[in-house]
């Protein structure tokens, strides 16, 4: 390859052809080009096309890949020669599963079961032994079937590694649901990699010919391999050993859906005479960006030594800047994009997709959804359905809309029996049959239900009882200076979504998003009602449908360029933006506040933010707020400790991390307190003690139980909060958490119109407790 092609480090990596090798490859250092020119050179130095595998994760990576290849090899590719083999992982284990899979008793031409098929598969087993939906839903099982086999746990060893009931249950449906697909000779997405991995072992003869089909193996994103992917790789480049892995563990945040960072970590373990490549100037982000992103990043210890050095220098400075509310972020931040759009420099054009907003979990965008379309700014949400789509959110506003519409009949229908009240769909049935026969509303037959004599008295109290329940939130919503956000709030205490959301998923997390897309509906409505003269539900909802009409398509690629991009950090990984805002930089938002009671994975959460900072090619903005609403009140926040490492400020960020993790734990033993104080009433109501001991280092709805607890005097690590339960715990004290609202060094914005601020707290009287005064003052110079 010609010197002015690639940069030294590329060289090496391009043409060192014998043996293993790891190309670490930082954040914009060209790494696609490097593996796609390796090809080529591998190629040219005579090595037949089709004898060089390469894997990468996603169809639209191997698509490029392969098209980069062959175009770099233009009229020197010889008529008759086929092409490298680049593909997916799932792609790869379909071809060598179509040649070998008859050793494993499946006919060679099988069907591949989508989820659709799977969820027919889950609901047959789950009927076969006699689970009902209520214990645990196909999708639970599918989740949990998933996880097993992404572990190599096979049907018999699923009751082995069962944490819990419902685990025990899926267990035995999982050894149905397998029973049904070898029946059809089918196999799932999950059995593509299993059933792989099972041949390469099982059958020697198998492993040497496959192994034998190429002569050099190259491996893309090593670090979100899984164990099984993992394994494939070894087998795979066992006999040529001329196998280089393009990775960086610096951008492993997938270790939730399996990937292990311990691949790219321990590669010189795996193969000691390997090649070891530095890919460190980045050809994205100016300068000033990139000393960020090397600052933070050095804080993660166990990582491969690398610093990104900029090939675009100066730039503008990050800007860090602070906010009252989620409100004002989402105000300002867009505002600030409707100016720069409207007002471009005089030499260029400023177009909408040039601007990203990313942010850590998927309840955050909804405020700037509503800003973006108030500024008539064009905008796509990636990485996920859009906030008013989520289900729970759909629920809680069919509630307000009953509140508010009684006869709305579809926001009836969808509650009637959500959570759970015993009125099943045969009693449904026959009252909407019964309203259609008199012509009248549904909510006129509820009101006459123990009239009906077609129903037996339990299911008639039931029924009546929802009656009730909605009259008497109804009057209450309308009543003369009631509190729709406190009214709203006492409803799904009441109606108990949360237990209802904890019956139906079975991962602590899923109920923790589910519950914080809740309280986001909740905030919303505290934002209507603090704005509106005379606030009323019935407004609320018209506010709400006006700014949630969806005039763009995700899948519209046009209309993708030419709008500002909504996505999550984890959907960002891989992309660019010349000017990025990264929002919500706030202890319990980023890093996660799971993550702040796992040490291991706030490593993954710095990670995360460094994949964030690294999109920025041009400007980059980092926004922080002093409070956010927690189910309808403010409430105080603590700036992120990554904003503070950015800085250089590491004591600082280091009792932004104390004061964050006592936050949490004080939330945590109020959450447990609650759900003792809930457990001791529920066992004196009906007379019984709970048959199903506790778990040895917590609750039954904990947390894995690999995580300690957080010190000896703390409620164990299994008692993690929900967000509610921080909320109300008010674990934090404002003027505590004002002292580590501002960075002492270094330019942070009071808002982007706002004077840079310094804060450095000193006694605050208006706490009570000594305790607390003492706190404050322990973080002086925060």
């Amino acid at each position: 390859m010609s010197a002015p092609d690639l940069n030294p480090a590329q060289h090496q990596a391009v043409n060192t052809l014998k043996g293993p090798m790891l190309v670490l490859a930082g954040a914009g250092s060209g790494k696609t080009r490097v593996i796609t020119f390796r090809i080529a050179n591998l190629i040219r130095n005579g090595i037949r096309p089709d004898r060089i595998l390469a894997v990468t994760f996603t169809n639209k990576a191997a698509k490029e890949m392969r098209e980069r290849a062959v175009g770099l090899l233009g009229k020197r590719r010889k008529k008759g020669d086929k092409a490298p083999e680049i593909s997916t992982f799932h792609s790869l284990c379909v071809r060598i599963l179509r040649r070998n899979i008859d050793q494993l008793g499946y006919p060679n031409e099988f069907p591949i079961y989508d989820r659709s098929d799977q969820e027919s598969l889950a609901r047959s087993a789950l009927r076969d032994i006699r689970v009902g939906h209520d214990r645990l839903r196909p999708g639970d099982l599918l989740h949990l079937i998933g996880g097993w086999k992404s572990q190599s746990v096979r049907p018999e060893q699923a009751s082995e590694v069962a944490k819990s009931d419902k685990e025990l249950l899926a267990a035995l449906a999982y050894a149905k649901y397998q029973d049904n697909l070898r029946a059809s000779g089918a196999v799932d997405f999950d059995d593509l990699l299993l059933l792989t991995e099972e041949l390469l072992d099982k059958f020697p003869d198998v492993r040497v010919k496959e192994s034998g089909r190429f002569d050099h193996l190259l491996i893309d994103e090593y670090q979100d391999t899984n164990g099984l992917q993992y394994r494939i790789v070894r087998r795979l480049a066992e006999r040529h050993r001329n196998l280089c892995v393009v990775g960086d563990d610096d951008q492993s945040i997938y270790g939730w859906r399996g990937a292990e960072v311990e691949h790219v970590l321990n590669f010189k373990n795996d193969c000691p005479e390997a090649t070891v490549v530095r890919l460190e100037s980045n050809y994205r982000s100016r300068e000033a960006i990139l000393k960020l992103a090397n600052t933070l990043i050095a804080h993660n210890s166990t990582r491969h030594d690398k610093v990104l050095k900029p090939y675009r220098k100066g730039g503008e400075p990050p800007r860090f800047i602070r906010f009252e509310d989620e409100t004002t972020e989402a105000h300002a931040v867009v505002r600030e994009i409707r100016a720069r759009l409207d007002n471009p420099p005089q030499d260029k054009r400023v177009y909408p997709s040039e601007f990203a907003i990313l942010f850590r979990t998927n309840e955050q965008p909804r405020a700037f959804e509503v800003e973006l379309r108030r500024h008539q700014v064009p905008y796509v949400l990636v990485g996920g359905q859009s906030f008013y789509d989520r289900k729970e959110v759909r629920d809680v506003m069919a509630y307000l809309k009953v509140l508010a519409f009684p006869r709305d009949e579809v926001a009836l229908l969808r509650i009637i029996n959500t959570p759970a009240r015993g009125i099943g769909s045969g009693t449904i049935k026959s009252l909407v049959q019964s309203a259609v026969d008199q012509g009248r509303q549904l909510w006129e037959v509820l009101s006459e239900v123990r009239q009906n004599t077609e129903f037996t008295p339990v299911v008639i109290d039931r029924v009546d009882g929802f009656r009730k329940l909605i009259e008497h939130y109804k009057r209450e919503c309308e009543r003369e200076g009631s509190d729709l956000v406190d009214t709203v709030r006492e409803l799904l205490q009441q109606i108990d979504y949360k237990a209802e959301l904890q019956r139906l998923y079975d991962n602590p997390a899923d109920v923790e998003s589910r519950l914080n897309a809740i309280e986001e509906v909740v905030n919303a409505l505290g934002s209507y009602v603090s704005r509106a003269e005379t606030p009323s539900l019935r407004g609320f909802l018209e506010e709400m449908a006006l700014s949630t009409r969806d005039d763009m398509k995700d899948g519209d690629d046009k209309k993708k360029k030419e709008a500002v991009t909504l996505m999550t950090l984890h959907s960002a990984k891989g992309l660019e933006f010349p000017h990025v805002y990264m929002v919500g930089m706030e202890e319990g938002i980023l890093p996660h506040a799971r993550s702040v009671l796992e040490n291991k994975s706030v490593d993954e959460e710095r990670r995360l933010a460094y994949v964030g900072v690294t999109r920025a090619q041009d400007t980059l903005t980092l926004t922080f707020c002093k409070g956010r609403m927690k189910w309808g009140k403010l409430r105080a926040s603590i700036p992120s400790r990554f904003v503070m490492e950015m800085r250089g400020e590491t004591e600082r960020a280091n009792r932004a991390a104390e004061a964050a993790r006592a936050m949490f734990e004080q939330a945590a033993a109020f959450a447990q307190k609650k759900e003792d104080e809930k457990t001791k009433k529920a066992q004196k109501k009906t007379g019984k003690r709970s048959v199903r001991p506790p778990a040895a280092d917590g609750p039954a709805s904990a947390l894995p139980r690999s995580v300690p607890p957080a010190s000896p005097s703390a409620p164990p690590a299994a008692a993690m909060p929900s967000a509610d339960a921080i909320a109300r715990a008010g674990a934090l004290p404002r003027a505590l958490a004002e002292g580590l609202s501002g960075p002492a060094a270094g330019p942070v914005q009071d808002g982007f119109d706002g004077a840079t601020i310094s804060l450095r707290p000193g006694a605050d009287s208006s706490l009570p407790d000594p305790k607390q005064r003492a706190a404050l003052a322990a973080l002086r110079g925060l």
